[in-house]
């Protein structure tokens, strides 16, 4: 029987509750959620074990992407790989009220010693919007901190001090390599790009209880600093190559060996995507459109497509000056 042909996707964001959310993600994603808890993360493309994203609209409405994989993954991501039949990034927006925990995720080696199906988590994250007063940014150790400080900072409750930090700018981009202990300030909404995983050891929650449960979160203290990389710190924000592409101006942001990120900004129609490759294009400024086929896939903020290597490039049409930022995987 003969497979529906495939075309940009957009599939339903998965909204999760957390401690640290504030409200702004379901607006931002023109969506509504049925409860008045605080909003932390929007999965937008999500092959989590528990957490699949489904379709939202087209002949293609309902499917999960890991049934789009199982189908004919080269439609999907090309030439480059799917392990274990899954998409091999996640995408998602976070909207951060309060700090979040003090944190780090495993590498692949350390992930697959939890088991099969487990993965490493090495990120990005691009800054949408902040509070230049309030917010800041936590990546790697600051200069000189070793694992023995780091350990007398965590019985003495100061781990921040042992971070370096910044105020952040909209528009920055921050590497996190698998080890790099990590926090994300308060008043901040970003987006982020991962490897395909959900295993985060927390260090250091600022000392709070949960309002729900009225208890400390747990933090795993052990596993932590068996991961955490002494060598990772500090980072800064990327210095970002530019070149014209055409109509839009091209800035390359990450380039590594699970993922590249670029960011695109154009008000007349440029190139999206790549022939024969597979690509998530998120609007993070601006509105327009997507066309491919002959057909007309409408843009705002906070919208995502994900463009199989099947669909490959497409024209992106802007209506006002238009930002997208652009995931791909590497062959």
């Amino acid at each position: 029987m003969a497979r529906p042909p495939l075309y940009p996707l957009r599939f339903d964001p998965i909204f999760t509750t957390n401690l640290w959310g504030g409200r702004r993600l379901p607006a931002y994603l023109n969506r509504t959620v049925s409860h008045d808890d605080p909003v932390g993360e929007a999965w937008v493309l999500s092959d989590v074990d528990g957490s699949p994203s489904r379709v939202t609209d087209g002949p293609l409405a309902g499917r999960t992407l890991r049934e789009l994989l199982a189908d004919a993954p080269e439609r999907v991501v090309g030439g480059a790989k799917a392990p274990q039949g899954r998409f091999p990034l996640l995408l998602k927006f976070l909207d951060a009220r309060q700090e979040l925990s003090v944190q780090v995720h495993p590498n692949d080696q350390q992930a697959a010693l939890l088991g099969p199906g487990k993965f490493g988590k090495t990120e990005a994250w691009v800054v949408l919007d902040r509070d230049p007063a309030t917010s800041r940014l936590y990546a790697g150790f600051a200069e000189g901190v070793c694992a023995s400080a780091f350990r007398a900072a965590l019985d003495a409750k100061t781990t921040p001090g042992t971070l370096h930090s910044f105020t952040p700018e909209v528009g920055d981009c921050v590497f996190l390599e698998a080890g790099t202990v990590h926090a994300i300030g308060a008043d901040l909404l970003l987006f982020e790009v991962q490897q395909t995983s959900d295993i985060t050891y927390r260090l250091y929650d600022w000392d709070r209880v949960d309002a729900k449960t009225k208890q400390p979160r747990q933090l795993h203290i052990d596993e932590g600093l068996g991961c955490a990389d002494f060598g990772r710190g500090p980072c800064h924000p990327v210095r970002p190559s530019a070149a014209a592409d055409g109509a839009a101006r091209r800035e390359t942001l990450v380039s590594c060996e699970y993922f590249t990120l670029e960011r695109r900004t154009g008000a007349a129609p440029f190139r999206a995507g790549a022939a024969d490759a597979c690509r998530a294009v998120v609007c993070v400024g601006g509105s327009g459109a997507l066309e491919w086929g002959g057909n007309s896939y409408p843009l705002r903020t906070g919208d995502v497509y994900l463009l199989p290597a099947e669909v490959g490039a497409v024209t992106a049409v802007p209506a006002t000056q238009l930002t997208l930022l652009e995931c791909g995987l590497p062959a």
